[in-house]
């Protein structure tokens, strides 16, 4: 009986996901996932209670500061319920993407030793950060109960928002993992980053500020069309923005496309450079 030989050729050009070898290497993203999952709560007090107390504390101070201190809009909706509601999908974007451009020079002893789909590192960002996720989607609940709001019929279309923001994400995260593995400051930058695009979305005010003129380049964020869809469909207060949806959606494919094309075209180097 003889042994299957394997042989790993490099890649060159641009190459499409090889969604068959991610398939392969599915027990590698389980083990992945699940220890990105007690790294982050191992040796913690709180554990995942932390995941209640960052997005409510950071909700909490932007009602005082921007809610009645600023005395910014929200809509009619009281202003802590208004700015949860985009928190949920905000945090887990940027959560997303701050560990999937780490995830390749966190992970660079792996990558010199052996081979696997390089692709499973930042792709395992996403599935670990569902715990978060859900954690907060259940503490939004508790507040629509308090306040007394009923998501509407649009809720059908959260599995589609969340696509959207999965895409952005995973596909800007590869982009700067790969380059991330050359250029340490764009780990740095990252982490600043974030902190600013915040204010690029509707987080902690409303879309009606924006100038009617310049809502459809702002809709280029697709965070802008995922978090106003997140209020239509669970406070009601405002019809389905397809419009932004739709442009949101249409960016998040080409930069999902793009960022996979180009995760492939540079992952023959990692090992060489990590």
């Amino acid at each position: 009986m003889s042994a299957e030989v394997i042989k790993i050729k490099p890649t060159s050009g641009w190459k499409v996901i090889d969604v068959g070898e991610l398939w392969q290497y599915r027990d590698l993203l389980y083990f992945l996932t699940i220890r990105g999952i007690k790294a982050k709560y191992a040796q913690s007090v709180l554990g995942v209670g932390w995941a209640i107390i960052q997005p409510l504390v950071q909700t909490l101070v932007f009602t005082v500061i921007f809610g009645n201190l600023a005395k910014i809009g929200s809509d009619g909706i009281p202003y802590l319920l208004f700015s949860f509601v985009a928190m949920v999908p905000w945090n887990y974007f940027s959560s997303i993407l701050t560990e999937s451009t780490d995830s390749l020079v966190k992970n660079r002893k792996m990558l010199s030793k052996v081979y696997f789909p390089r692709m499973v590192l930042p792709v395992s960002s996403v599935f670990s950060k569902l715990l978060d996720f859900f954690i907060a989607f259940i503490v939004l609940i508790g507040l629509l109960v308090y306040y007394k709001f009923i998501p509407t019929t649009n809720i059908v279309y959260f599995p589609m928002l969340l696509l959207i923001l999965v895409l952005t994400s995973l596909g800007i995260g590869m982009i700067f993992s790969a380059m991330a593995v050359q250029y340490r400051d764009v780990k740095y930058a990252m982490s600043f980053l974030v902190r600013l695009l915040i204010y690029s979305a509707p987080v902690v005010y409303s879309i009606s500020i924006i100038p009617a003129e310049y809502v459809y380049f702002y809709a280029l964020n697709p965070m802008v069309g995922v978090i106003e869809g997140m209020r239509a469909a669970f406070l009601g207060t405002k019809a389905m923005p397809w419009d932004l949806i739709g442009i949101g959606g249409a960016v998040s494919v080409v930069l999902f496309l793009f960022g996979a094309f180009y995760f492939r075209r540079m992952e023959k180097a990692f090992a060489d450079i990590a």
